[in-house]
């Protein structure tokens, strides 16, 4: 197989359009040979995540939770709080990427082959 890169503009568009289509291309679903046991060779890049559109409601009551199990480790963060770091939205697009994606073995090798650029 060939692998072939493709690259996704982000510019002006919201963060679910840019995820939902990353996503189905990291599966390969837009390959004519696509299968689902098998992993893609397709590799894609984002570019422009800079200028992604987040509306002000998304970034007030959005959040993303984590726990690390132990006692007091439930994390709850808003986008807004993520928007505050440096490489928030870069974050928050993968993030959103990786939960779009099959929670099976061939989640963490189909991630290895998304590159995002500002």
């Amino acid at each position: 197989m060939n692998t072939n890169t493709i690259e996704v503009d982000a510019k002006g568009k919201t963060v679910g359009r840019v995820a939902s289509y990353t996503a189905s291309l990291l599966r390969g679903k837009h390959e004519t040979t696509y299968t689902p046991h098998r992993k893609p060779e397709t590799k894609v890049v984002v570019k422009n995540v800079d200028e992604l559109l987040i509306s002000r409601k998304k970034i007030e009551q959005k959040t993303y939770t984590a726990y690390s199990g132990y006692p007091g480790g439930f994390k709850k963060r808003t986008v807004g709080h993520m928007l505050k770091k440096p490489e928030g939205k870069k974050i928050i697009l993968r993030k959103a990427i990786y939960r779009m994606l099959p929670s099976n073995r061939l989640r963490s090798l189909m991630m290895k082959n998304l590159t995002i650029v500002n």
